[in-house]
C-alpha cells in the first residue's frame, strides 16, 4: 500500500512580511480561571531546515578584484577529426579528404604523418601518411597502405586520427609546428541581498515562547528568531544560487532590467558536461555507459555521487541485486532468507545495513545523499521525472590546474568553487550591517532595526567534462 496523500508535509511558508497571529496570545478571557499547561520551548519538528553545506563539502571560496572570471583549460593533446569527406573512390591508391568538424579554422595535419581513417558507417578502415596539406581550404591528401587502396566509396564520411609519422632516409625534418590551443571560459558575480527588520517597540516586546534556531540562538525575543533565520535563509540562497543561476539570455528582459545572470553548475553541466537523461541509472549496463563517457574525457579516479533519496536507493539495490547469497543462519529448524550485504556476517538479530556508502567500477564512486534535492521546499518537491527534474550530480574529487589570469601563472583549483569579490577597501564576501536608530544602531532616525545583508559572487566549474549530471529528459 503506497503512503498516502493526506495528511502531508506543510509547505506553507514559515516566514511572512507581517506579524503572525499564532506567535502571540489572543485569549485574555479573565473570567476563565483555569490556565492552560504551555511547552514554553519551541519544537523542532522539522529537525534542521537548511538546505546549504554542498560547496563547503567540494569546493572552496577565493577573493577575485573583477566583474569578470576567466581561466583557460587545456585541450586535447592528440588530433582528431570526426567529420572527414574522401573523394577518392573505392580501391583509390591516393585520395583527398576535407575536413568539416566544427570549430575547426585551421587543420593540425601535417605532411609525413600517418593516420588511421575510419568510415563513419562501415567501420572499414585504412592506414595512410599524408603526402599533401592545404590548411587554409582544410584539405589534405593521402596514399594509402593497403594493397587494396580505400576500402570505402567516394563522399563517405570518415574518423581520422594521427598516430605517428614516417619519412624517406636523407629528406628534411618535420615541416611545420603546432600551437598549444587553450579553450576560455568566463562566468560573472552576482550580487545577492536580504534585510531583515524590526520597530523599537517589538524589539522590546517579550514572548512566552522559547524560541531557538540552527545557529543556537535563543531567547524569548520573537525578532530574534526572526533575524536569525533570515540569516540562515541568506545562507542557503549563497549556495542555491550557485547551483541554480543561469545567464540572462532574454535580451528584452536584460535591457529592461539591467540583469545579466550568472552561470551556475547545473547550467555548465547541462551545456558543457556530462548529462544522463535517464532519471537514475539502475543497472550496472547503466553504469558502465556512464564509466565508457569517463574514460573518453578527464578519468579522474574518483567522484562523489551527490544523490537524491531515489538516486540512492537505486544505487544500494544494484548492489544489493549483485549479492545474491542467501542462506538458513536462523534460529535451529527455521530457515532464514537473509540480505548478506551492507555489512558482513550479518545475523537476525543484527541491526542490517541496507546501504552502501559507494562503489568501484573502473572508478570510485562515493555516494552522499544530498538534502536540497530532497527538500520538499527546495528541488525535492518538484514533478518526480518531468523534465529536467534532477535526481543527482556526480563531482570529481580533487582539484585541476588552470592559468589563472589574476595570477598571472598555473595554479591549483578545486574542481568547483566559489569566486567573491574583495579588495583591500571591500570585501563582499558576506557582508552584514545594522541600520536605523534601534537595536544599538543609531545612523537614521527611523525606529527601527535593519539587519543588511549582501554578497557579490560566483562559482566556477572547472572541467564540467568530468562532471555528470543525473535528470530526466533528454
Amino acid at each position: 500500500m503506497a503512503i498516502l496523500a493526506t495528511p502531508g508535509y506543510q509547505l506553507q511558508p514559515a516566514a511572512e512580511q507581517v506579524a503572525l497571529q499564532t506567535n502571540y496570545i489572543t485569549n485574555f478571557n479573565f473570567l476563565n480561571q483555569y490556565l492552560p499547561d504551555t511547552y514554553e520551548k519551541e519544537f523542532e519538528r522539522y529537525g534542521n531546515r537548511t538546505v546549504s553545506s554542498f560547496l563547503r563539502m567540494v569546493g572552496a571560496e577565493m577573493p577575485s578584484i573583477s566583474d569578470q572570471i576567466k581561466w583557460a583549460e587545456q585541450g586535447r593533446l592528440h588530433i582528431k577529426y570526426t567529420l572527414c569527406t574522401t573523394a577518392g573512390a573505392l580501391n583509390a591508391n591516393t585520395a583527398v579528404f576535407t575536413v568539416t568538424d566544427a570549430n575547426v579554422t585551421a587543420i593540425a595535419i601535417r605532411v609525413g604523418q600517418t593516420v588511421m581513417i575510419q568510415g563513419n558507417a562501415s567501420g572499414a578502415t585504412n592506414k595512410a601518411v599524408v603526402t599533401a596539406v592545404n590548411t587554409t581550404a582544410g584539405t589534405f591528401t593521402v596514399a594509402y597502405y593497403e594493397a587494396a587502396g580505400q576500402s570505402f566509396a567516394v563522399s563517405t564520411v570518415c574518423t581520422v586520427f594521427i598516430y605517428g609519422s614516417e619519412f624517406k632516409k636523407g629528406t628534411n625534418g618535420m615541416q611545420g609546428s603546432l600551437e598549444a590551443e587553450d579553450e576560455i571560459f568566463s562566468n560573472n558575480p552576482i550580487i545577492i541581498k536580504d534585510k531583515y527588520a524590526v520597530n523599537g517597540s517589538d524589539m522590546a516586546q517579550i514572548g512566552w515562547v522559547e524560541v531557538t534556531t540552527e545557529n543556537g540562538a535563543t531567547g524569548y525575543l520573537w525578532y530574534l528568531k526572526s533575524e536569525h533565520e533570515t540569516r540562515l535563509r541568506f545562507e542557503d540562497y549563497l549556495e542555491t544560487a550557485m547551483i541554480e543561476t543561469v545567464p540572462m539570455a532574454n535580451t528584452t528582459n536584460a535591457g529592461t532590467t539591467g540583469l545579466i545572470g550568472s552561470q551556475g553548475i547545473f547550467y555548465v553541466v547541462n551545456d558543457r558536461g556530462n548529462v544522463w537523461g535517464g532519471g537514475t541509472p539502475t543497472t550496472l549496463a547503466d553504469w558502465d555507459s556512464i564509466v565508457s563517457r569517463l574514460d573518453k574525457q578527464g578519468a579522474i579516479e574518483e567522484n562523489v555521487i551527490f544523490a537524491n533519496r531515489g538516486l540512492s536507493f537505486d544505487i544500494d539495490n544494484m548492489l544489493a541485486g549483485l549479492n545474491g547469497v542467501v542462506g538458513t543462519g536462523g534460529p535451529t529448524g527455521v530457515a532464514s532468507y537473509g540480505a548478506s550485504y551492507g555489512l558482513f556476517d550479518n545475523d537476525v538479530e543484527m541491526a542490517l545495513n541496507l546501504g552502501f556508502s559507494g562503489f568501484r567500477r573502473g572508478y570510485d564512486f562515493y555516494k552522499s545523499d544530498w538534502k536540497y534535492l530532497n527538500d520538499p521546499t527546495m528541488r525535492g518537491g518538484l514533478y518526480a521525472g518531468g523534465v529536467g527534474t534532477v535526481t543527482g550530480l556526480m563531482v570529481p574529487a580533487g582539484s585541476t590546474s588552470v592559468y589563472d589570469q589574476i595570477m598571472g601563472k598555473n595554479a591549483k583549483r578545486p574542481f568547483l568553487h566559489v569566486r567573491y569579490r574583495a579588495s583591500e577597501a571591500e570585501d563582499r564576501r558576506y557582508k552584514t550591517w545594522i541600520t536605523g536608530s534601534a537595536g544599538g544602531a543609531a545612523t537614521s532616525d527611523l525606529d527601527a532595526m535593519e539587519v543588511n545583508f549582501l554578497s557579490e559572487r560566483c562559482v566556477c566549474t572547472l572541467g564540467a567534462n568530468n562532471f555528470v549530471l543525473f535528470r530526466y529528459g533528454s
